[in-house]
């Protein structure tokens, strides 16, 4: 009876090791189960941009053809990558330059409107909205990898849409963690000496999809192949893109709401980098070096998390923070502000006493910057030699977007304090640069 008992055993265990090797397929390994989870998140990204034709008749053209004669359209692919359930996308922002459409087709083939919401030029990285998405519809986000979190030679994997035909993937290692690219050519001109090199192919139309490791963590954004070497990729590494993020992923720029604090993930958490003079966030009692526990009694773990819960409970306007700072935690209130309601023309008649307007091409010129409308006789301005008529193109060197930004800018300064302002100067049908120094009120 022993005997039979054993023979049974010894036949049951043959047969469990036989129905468990059937049923286990051994090509399913980690880079498999990182793709399967990461490739839902990874999107095509086609955009429109419309291109002025000149031609000698081009008046005489759109007399007869109409104001559209003289314009065609350009068409261009990429891939980005989703990085929050409500539809913020990354990619490259040599992807979607100048467009003026934007088209973000999903895994599922799926089509959305896309909103340019901001842009690092440094980086070459961009950050979209999908804008025609239903209420309460949640989208599969990747999970960022830690900052220099990274290993020399670990499997990687470069992910993309190109295209539209579906995912990309391509497999190699990390061959280095700093690496700038040797061409003048662009995207490759950018001010970044760590960029992320991997011998993952990056095909046509992949620029803007994910980097990821084993674990399904982004690791880079994908940007470049090197033509001139053989199977040399380069991606932008996490850090850099979170640092991207911490200028465009903000109550600010999400919302028009003013906090005036930066802040940036790291495998010790979330930190406060910086906090803007004045700011709801200074009067708030935020620090720089404060590491961030709690947002609205929620945990944050990195800078996506942080802002998503700045942005909800900004509505409304007070935001509890606990952060720990010299080893004691803290517990303070912010008051979120919107900016146009702060930042406007009045303020900045204030601080500069002028009065500024969008600027219109002068002649047969485009400008980027602020017409001066008006100057006050004893203002500020005018005792720099300020007149009415000049475009205002920059303050201390920083090119501020709108009369919103442009505002910010003066309201960091105390009275007394000097701006540079650089300026462009009409005379006849000439336009000359300038600089003037203005001692704010």
């Amino acid at each position: 009876m022993n005997q039979i008992r054993s023979v049974i055993a010894v036949g049951l265990l043959f047969a469990c090791a036989f129905f468990t090797r059937a049923e286990l397929d051994i090509r399913r390994d980690a880079a498999v189960n990182a793709i399967e989870e990461v490739m839902p998140s990874v999107v095509n990204i086609s955009t429109e941009t419309i291109v002025e034709i000149r031609d000698p008749l081009e008046n005489l053209f759109k007399d007869f053809f109409g104001p559209n004669w003289g314009r065609r359209p350009e068409q261009s692919l990429g891939s980005g990558v989703i990085i929050d359930e409500t539809g913020y996308i990354l990619t490259n922002f040599h992807v979607v330059r100048r467009a003026t459409r934007i088209t973000v087709r999903l895994w599922n083939n799926k089509s959305y409107r896309a909103q340019l919401i901001g842009v690092s030029h440094k980086s070459d990285v961009a950050l979209l909205k999908l804008v025609d998405a239903k209420p309460g519809e949640k989208f599969k986000a990747v999970r960022l990898g830690p900052d220099g979190d990274l290993l020399l030679g670990e499997t990687v994997l470069a992910l993309g849409n190109p295209f539209g035909l579906g995912g990309s993937v391509s497999r190699g290692i990390l061959s280095s963690r700093a690496r700038r690219p040797p061409t003048d050519d662009e995207p490759m001109a950018l001010d970044l000496s760590d960029w992320l090199q991997t011998d993952a192919a990056i095909n046509p139309g992949n620029s803007g999809g994910p980097l990821i490791n084993l674990r399904g963590e982004l690791i880079g954004l994908n940007v470049a192949i090197f033509r001139e070497g053989q199977g040399i990729g380069f991606a932008i590494p996490v850090k850099r893109v979170s640092e991207a993020l911490s200028e465009t992923f903000t109550p600010e720029g999400l919302s028009g709401l003013w906090l005036g604090a930066r802040f940036a993930a790291s495998t010790n958490g979330v930190t406060v980098t910086a906090v803007e003079r004045g700011s709801p966030a200074e009067k708030a009692g935020l620090r720089a070096g404060d590491k961030v526990l709690k947002i609205n009694d929620k945990s944050p773990k990195n800078i996506i998390e942080v802002n998503r819960e700045l942005v909800l409970t900004g509505n409304q306007r007070t935001v509890p923070f606990t952060v720990q700072r010299s080893g004691e935690r803290r517990d303070l209130t912010a008051r979120l502000i919107p900016e146009k309601e702060f930042f406007n023309a009045n303020l900045i008649q204030e601080k500069l006493g002028v009065t500024l307007r969008d600027a219109s091409p002068i002649g047969a010129t485009r400008v980027n910057g602020f017409f001066i409308a008006d100057v006050e006789g004893d203002g500020p301005a005018a005792e720099a030699g300020l007149k009415a008529g000049y475009i205002l193109q920059a303050v201390d060197g920083q090119v501020p977007p709108n009369l919103t930004a442009a505002a910010k800018l003066l309201y960091a300064k105390k009275s007394g304090e000097t701006v540079t302002l650089k300026l462009l100067v009409p005379r006849g049908r000439q336009i000359f640069s300038a600089t003037a120094e203005v001692a704010l009120r």
